[in-house]
Formats: C-alpha cells, sequence, structure tokens
C-alpha cells in the first residue's frame, strides 16, 4: 500500500511524543523554567506566558505601546501575508493592522512596501519571517529607528533561526512573540508567549490561571486524533472522522481561538513540552519551517500530490490573510498588495520535516507547473 505522507494533522509528532502528550505531567515550577529560559535565552526582562499566540501579541502590545509608552491606538505594519491571529492580537488591543505588501523571494515586506504604509499614525512594525525566510534586519532595524517606531519579532515560524548578520530571531526588537500552536516552530498544539526586552519597562502582572480542562485536553489529544486522521487516509474516511471531532468539541480550528491575557495562560505540563522543544531550537531552526514554490494550475498540482500520497494541500496561506472564513473582516486592500494576493493563488508548502526520498516525487511534480514569473 502506498505510504501517504501529510502536511498538518500533527504528522512531525512520534509514537513517543503522542503518548507523552496524553500522559506527561507538568507543575508549576515547569512554567517558571519556561518564563526564566525565555528571558535568559532572548535578553528579557520579564515574559508573560499566554494560552496562543495572539494572545501574546494582545499582551506586548498593552502592556508595551500602551501602558508603558502611552500610545493609545493607532497602526501596526504587519506583513501582506499572514494569518488572521495576528490581525484578531492587534485589533484586541485596540491598534490597526496595517499590510505592507511582499517579495516573491521570501514572502516578506522589503524596505520600499514598508515605506509605501507608513504614516504618522504608525506605532510598530512586525517583522514575521515567513516560513522561516529571515529578513535583512539590519535594513528593518534602520527604518524603526528612522520613523522612531517599535520592532517586533514574530517567531512564530522561526524559532532558532538567524539573521543574515548572524544574530538569532528574538534578539533584535523591543518586543519578542511566540506562537506554540499547531504546525509552528515549537508545537504545543496551542499556547504562546511575549518576552519584553526593554529594562525600564515596569513588570506587568502576572498570570495566575492555567488554560485547563478543555483546552489542555484537546491540546493532549491532538497528536493521537492526528494519527487516526492519517491512518483513515487509506480508506478515504478521513475527512468525516475529522468533522465528527471537530463536531464533538475534541478539535478545535486554531483559527477560532479567543484572545484571553488577562485570565488564563498556558497549561504546566504543555510548558513543560515547549521548554523541551527550545532547548532544540538551534537545530529546529537549521531548516526552514516549510519549502515553498509558486505554481501554475495549483489545483491541478494538488490532484497529482494525491495521487502521489501527498496531503499538502493545507497551505499557508490560500488568501493573503487566512483563513478563507475570515478575510472579510480583515479588511485587506488587495490594490495595495498585489503580490501577496498572486501569491496567495499561487503558493504550495512542502513540510521540511520528511526526508529528501520522501519528498521527491512531491518535488518532481512541483517542478513541472513552477511559476518562473
Amino acid at each position: 500500500m502506498k505510504k501517504h505522507y501529510f502536511l498538518g494533522t500533527a504528522a512531525d509528532f512520534s509514537k513517543e511524543e503522542r503518548i507523552k502528550m496524553r500522559k506527561g505531567h507538568g507543575a508549576k515550577q515547569d512554567s517558571l523554567a519556561l518564563h526564566d529560559y525565555l528571558c535568559r535565552e532572548y535578553g528579557g526582562k520579564q515574559t508573560l506566558i499566554t494560552r496562543n499566540g495572539r494572545s501574546a501579541i494582545a499582551a506586548g502590545l498593552t502592556y508595551y505601546l500602551k501602558d508603558f509608552l502611552g500610545q493609545k491606538d493607532g497602526e501596526i505594519i504587519i506583513n501582506g501575508f499572514t494569518c488572521y491571529a495576528v490581525v484578531q492580537g492587534i485589533e484586541a488591543a485596540g491598534f490597526t493592522p496595517v499590510y505592507a505588501d511582499i517579495s516573491k523571494k521570501d514572502l516578506n515586506f522589503t524596505i520600499e512596501t514598508l515605506e509605501k504604509v507608513v504614516t504618522k499614525k504608525t506605532r510598530a512594525v512586525m517583522v514575521q519571517n515567513t516560513f522561516g525566510n529571515m529578513v535583512d534586519i539590519v535594513e528593518i532595524k534602520k527604518f524603526c529607528k528612522k520613523h522612531s517606531l517599535i520592532l517586533i519579532e514574530d517567531l512564530a515560524h522561526c524559532v532558532g533561526r538567524v539573521y543574515p548578520d548572524g544574530r538569532e530571531a528574538g534578539t533584535v526588537g523591543e518586543l519578542a512573540v511566540f506562537s506554540f500552536g499547531k504546525e509552528k516552530s515549537i508545537d504545543t498544539i496551542n499556547g504562546g508567549a511575549v518576552v519584553f526586552r526593554d529594562a525600564k519597562m515596569p513588570l506587568p502582572p502576572e498570570l495566575q490561571g492555567e488554560a485547563v480542562n478543555d483546552e489542555e485536553f484537546r491540546a493532549r489529544i491532538y497528536p493521537t486524533i492526528g494519527m487516526f486522521y492519517r491512518a483513515l487516509s487509506y480508506v478515504k474516511l478521513n475527512s468525516l472522522f475529522m468533522s465528527l471531532m471537530l463536531k464533538i468539541g475534541w478539535v478545535k480550528k486554531s483559527a477560532d481561538a479567543d484572545v484571553d491575557f488577562k485570565e488564563n495562560k498556558l497549561s504546566n505540563f504543555q510548558a513543560k513540552v515547549a521548554l523541551e522543544r527550545l532547548k532544540k531550537r538551534h537545530e529546529i531552526g537549521k531548516k526552514p519551517l516549510r519549502e515553498f514554490y509558486l505554481v501554475r494550475y495549483r489545483d491541478e498540482v494538488l490532484k497529482k500530490f494525491h495521487k502521489a500520497g501527498y496531503y499538502f494541500d493545507g497551505f499557508w496561506y490560500e488568501r493573503p490573510v487566512s483563513p478563507e472564513r475570515y478575510y472579510k473582516k480583515v479588511h485587506f486592500d488587495e490594490k495595495k498588495c498585489p503580490v501577496a494576493v498572486e501569491v496567495s493563488q499561487k503558493i504550495v508548502n512542502i513540510p521540511t520535516y520528511y526526508s529528501k526520498k520522501e519528498l521527491e516525487k512531491a518535488h518532481q511534480i512541483v517542478k513541472e507547473y513552477l511559476d518562473e514569473s
């Protein structure tokens, strides 16, 4: 029987990791250890561990820009090719996201596209390093200094990666934001953190509650559910199975999470898992999170992928701001970001956790349809 290869659905969790997620335990000291590690390794004065990445963004903007710097509102420039969680976190803090168009080369904004959207209302620039493709941080930092802007580093895709000048992601800006959600660099199914690197900032309030019960339960079982989902693909029942899991609430779509940075944080057990993975971040960061290609006739490519046993159609992003069901809410002006629109229509993603041999056929298919424009 032909082996199936998956992008997503916890495909990179080993058998040992699935068992550990179901049966592992954590204590308050694990959350404290994660806090101390993030502060020490990323030069932070304080770290808040949150229930998800969007809550980390909201906490960073609220406690630093709003409470400490007195910026009660304004614009935050973000990548024109991103996810709804980023927008949600910014808006929850009372700021407005502004989209800068991207380069096809690395899917990140450039100095030229930043200059087109910066205004007197701009307060910060958030660097995404899409899929682990790193920006020229020296030039971005100069841009921020020129316009008196705060630099925020979003490490969801790039933990352990280094910039062209040799500095590690998360060690340059005033804020470093982490997402530990599904398929991110550090994957504990959900969770996040924000590191405050300004020594003059007063300590924000420490979160006391854990995001336990239903949320932790879903995180614990998701790798096992993913295993069954992949197994059922051989008899074409995987989609029906996942629909059932969503209906009974054992799985929740990542994009549907709430922003909460004042009440609940990541569970102690997941903090323990996050710390274990962060300690391996330099090994994790040796490769980009995903390889991306722009292709002609994407639907045809995906059909050939499936026929060859590759389920790689869960790509980031099918819209400039994904997922589709939230696109109308993000007020994205497609005329101002034409490259991001084009990329969202042509992109396919290949995971980097499979071997070169396993991906050989997938690369052959992509090569046949590459868009060189």
